[in-house]
Parts: structure tokens; C-alpha cells; sequence
């Protein structure tokens, strides 16, 4: 795979010179048209071995290009933050937004490369690892980003040289360390492992550019070219073509559906209400405070019809809770920052680090419920959502998240009751709007995507809990009794 960047390639320095102002110009240019339509973003990663100009190439790139509009990110060793949350979670946090251009100085790749080469990591689990890549980079894509992935090469003999002259010269002694020399012992292992990675990830969508690190010039002019070509060819375009990902939900011809087994006419009395949801919240809380939750975390995911109960069900939850180890989420219509980053961009910031508590009021279904029934997405939107979501939950119950989803359903009867009590009442009145009459409306097109949404979203990892919530106190300790019950499983007896 690496053939080719072993070849001796260069550029000599008046070809170099010749070149280089209108190929800034050109660069200039297309990152301030990128930046004022901010149609995608542009990913770029830096990898490859050491000693063959990755820095190097990021600095050429910061003074080729307007600082102000780069966002450069130096990947190194997880933090303790970083390893309380999925893998994933600290480059998520660090996406550009579209109009931008992040430079990834190391990236997703790095962990599971050295991981394997170090056999930290089985060949199973790193497959695993790339497959899971793969998929991040395909999101990427349908959602617009421009991702070019570079990996900088150099032959054993031509890193050995490399290596020798950073380390002979002071100024640039500091650059080597005992660990690169360390890596150089495993070079063949390396080069191994990192021509299967390329292989196994080198897409259409995210493809990787092979560039010979010995020369600067040349590794120099064979990025910018590289990166010049794919935005001007991406700004001449209306944006990548997408395909649907998934086949589209298909209606049951007897109309029968999930919410219909839904019993709404179980009653709790407040007596016993009263005393169970106590039980409950006490049993929540000693959970809570067990040594095996510090290296776990609860995610609560609440959907559900308007006026189900969603907010008196999360009270009652937090009143078992120390307000110092939870943080509710209320999701509404996504912000200007928010629309210019793919869609679960969001929800990956407020992950909550191990030993603490994440409550969603309304989540990352909303792509495949309110987007989808209002059009406020394209049809391969909301169908590939299902398997992203998907692959997202696996990645929170990968890390130590147990996954608690509710969907509060109730009749369109009572929900009417319920609309027309808090119109009339002073203090009640800001709970109801416009939009919600209009969303009654389309009760039915609402039914049919909680029902997919269940369909295919509803996991052995991450089940949906449908709550019965034409009575209040039913549907409050149903959610706190579930809670207790899936957190008694994960933790054990």
C-alpha cells in the first residue's frame, strides 16, 4: 500500500517557489467562499509515522490558510474526562462547524493503531474499532463534511535518516523522543497495522491521500493541491448525493400498532402512590450511591405526547437525586450553532462523565419524530437516523452508560382534557402553545413514527420503555420503578 510513497519523490526549489503564491491564492480564496456559504465543513486528518512532517505540514497549512477560520487540534492521551465518556466524545466535541476547517494533528485512528501494534488490542477489537470508524466517517459525510484523511510515509531507511537529523540538530533535538525511537523498533508492526487500517477505511466519502514525508516541498505542494481540488470541486456542487440508508417503514396493513398495547386504564391511587413512590425513590437513591455507579453513568431519555407528563415524571426522579450529580437537558428547536454541526453533535457535549446522572426532556428521537412528520429534514435523513442512533447508544453502553429510554403515551381524549385545563389556568397557561394544537392535528402520521422509532430502535441494550400515562401517578412510578430496576441489573445484587 505504501509503494508508492517510497519512491524518492521531490520538488525542486524554483518549481517550488513557482507554484506556491497562486496555489495560496487559490487556497485563500476557496476558504473564504467556504466560509461565507457555510454549505459543510472540511475535516482533515494528520497522521502517519513519525518523523515524516506531520507538524510540519500543519504549520505550512496555519500560514497558508487564515488562521482564524482553522481550528487545529493536537490529539494526545485521553484525560480523565475524556476516558468517564465514550471514545468518540472528544472529537465530537471538537467538530468544526460548517464554514470551517478543523485539522485533526492525530485523530481516531491514533488508539487503535498503537493499541494493536502494543497488542493491547486484540484483531477482533480492532476491526471492531474500524468498522465503528467507518461509520462515524460515513455520518460525517451524509451530513455534508468534507473529510480528507492524510497519512505521511516514510521507508525504515528514510525514518531512521529523518530521525538521526532532527536529533543531531539542536534546534530540532527536542522533536525526538525516546518513545519515537521506541515506535522505530516496531516499525514493520506499524506499517502492518497501519496499511490494514488505510485499507479497511479508505473510502469514497473519507478517503486517505498516501504522501512521501522525505521531501517538504513535494509532501508540502501534494497537500495543498489535494486539499484545493476537493473544495473547489465540492463548492462547484450543490453537496454530496445521498442515497437512503435504510428501507422505509412500512405501515401494518390491520393498522394494529404498538401504543394500541399500551393499557391506559391502569389507576393508582394516591395512597398507594404516595408510599410506592417513596419506596422507589429511596431504593433510586441508595442505588445512586453505590461504589460500582462511580465508574457508570445513568442516561434518562424522556419522549412522549404533549401534556403526558414528561416534566412532573423527571421531578419526581431528581427529588431522589443530590442536585450536584445530575444535569436535565431540555431539547428544543436546535440554535444557529447547533444547525451548522451534524445532528447528534448536541447531544454528544452533554454526555455525562461516570458517577452522574443525564436527563433528556426530549432527545436525539426528535430527527425521526418532529423532523420527520413536519419536513423539516430530507427522507434519507431521518431513515439513516435510526441506524446512527443505534450505533450512538451502543458507544454510551460501550463506555459504562446505562440507557434508560421512555416514550409517555396517552389517549388523544385525555390529552384534549388536559390542553383545555391549562388554558385555563393562570399558572398553568405557558405550558401550551400553538404549535401543540397544530401537532394534534397530525396525531396519526405521530403514531406511526413513535411506532417505527420502537421498531427499530427498541435494542437489547437500550430498550424503550412505553409508559402508560393517562394516569399521572401510574406513569410517574412505572418511570422511577424501571429506573431502579435496570439500575439493580446493571449493578448487581
Amino acid at each position: 500500500m505504501f509503494e508508492t510513497a517510497e519512491l524518492g519523490h521531490k520538488i525542486d526549489k524554483e518549481a517550488f517557489a513557482a507554484e506556491l503564491p497562486a496555489l495560496r491564492t487559490a487556497l485563500l480564496d476557496a476558504q473564504f467562499e467556504l466560509l461565507k456559504s457555510k454549505k459543510f465543513q472540511v475535516i482533515l486528518l494528520i497522521g502517519g509515522v513519525d518523523g515524516a512532517g506531520k507538524g510540519e505540514t500543519v504549520h505550512a497549512l496555519s500560514e497558508w490558510l487564515d488562521p482564524r477560520h482553522i481550528e487545529v487540534h493536537g490529539v494526545g492521551a485521553p484525560t480523565d474526562e475524556d476516558c468517564a465518556r465514550p471514545d468518540m466524545w472528544r472529537f465530537w466535541r471538537v467538530l468544526p462547524p460548517r464554514g470551517k476547517i478543523g485539522i485533526f494533528f492525530g485523530s481516531w485512528y491514533t488508539a487503535p493503531i498503537v493499541g494493536r501494534v502494543l497488542e493491547t488490542e486484540t484483531q477482533a477489537a480492532f476491526d471492531q474499532h474500524l468498522e465503528s470508524i467507518n461509520r462515524f466517517e460515513r455520518m460525517l459525510a451524509d451530513e455534508g463534511a468534507l473529510v480528507l484523511k492524510f497519512w505521511f510515509h516514510l521507508s525504515k531507511k528514510a525514518q531512521k535518516k529523518r530521525l538521526e537529523k532532527l536529533e543531531d540538530d539542536p534546534r530540532t533535538r527536542w522533536r525526538v523522543t525516546k518513545q519515537d525511537w521506541k515506535n522505530f523498533k516496531k516499525y514493520d508492526h506499524f506499517k502492518e497495522v497501519s496499511a490494514r487500517a488505510l485499507r479497511e477505511t479508505n473510502m469514497a466519502h473519507a478517503p486517505w491521500i498516501v504522501v512521501e514525508g522525505q521531501d517538504e516541498r513535494y509532501r508540502s505542494l501534494t497537500v495543498g493541491k489535494t486539499i484545493l481540488a476537493a473544495l473547489q470541486a465540492r463548492l462547484a456542487t450543490q453537496g454530496p448525493a445521498t442515497a437512503p440508508s435504510a428501507p422505509a417503514p412500512v405501515p401494518a396493513v390491520d393498522h394494529i400498532n404498538i401504543l394500541d398495547q399500551v393499557d391506559l386504564t391502569e389507576k393508582t391511587d394516591k395512597a398507594t402512590y404516595e408510599a410506592r413512590l417513596e419506596e422507589a425513590q429511596g431504593k433510586l437513591s441508595t442505588l445512586l450511591r453505590r461504589p460500582e455507579f462511580k465508574s457508570r453513568s445513568l442516561i434518562l431519555a424522556f419522549e412522549g405526547w404533549d401534556a403526558a407528563g414528561k416534566g412532573g415524571a423527571i421531578r419526581r426522579v431528581t427529588a431522589a437525586l443530590d442536585p450536584r450529580s445530575y444535569e436535565i437537558t431540555a431539547v428544543a428547536a436546535p440554535t444557529e450553532e447547533e444547525r451548522l454541526q451534524p445532528y447528534l453533535w448536541r447531544f454528544w457535549r452533554k454526555l455525562p462523565g461516570h458517577g452522574r446522572v443525564g436527563i433528556f426532556d426530549r432527545t436525539w428521537y426528535g430527527r425521526v419524530m418532529v423532523e420527520r412528520v413536519e419536513g423539516f429534514c430530507k427522507e434519507t435523513d431521518w431513515l439513516r437516523a435510526y441506524s446512527e442512533i443505534n450505533d450512538f447508544e451502543e458507544q454510551l453502553v460501550k463506555s459504562g452508560a446505562i440507557v434508560c429510554k421512555f416514550f409517555l403515551h396517552l389517549s388523544a381524549e385525555e390529552q384534549l382534557r388536559r390542553f383545555e385545563e391549562r388554558q385555563g389556568s393562570d399558572f398553568k397557561r405557558f405550558k401550551i402553545t400553538d404549535e401543540d394544537w397544530r401537532n394534534r392535528e397530525k396525531w396519526p402520521q405521530y403514531v406511526q413514527s413513535v411506532c417505527d422509532l420502537v421498531d427499530r430502535t427498541s435494542t437489547e441494550i437500550a430498550p424503550w420503555t412505553l409508559v402508560s400515562a393517562e394516569d399521572k401517578y401510574t406513569g410517574r412510578l412505572q418511570v422511577l420503578e424501571t429506573i431502579a430496576k435496570r439500575l439493580q441489573q446493571a449493578l448487581g445484587k
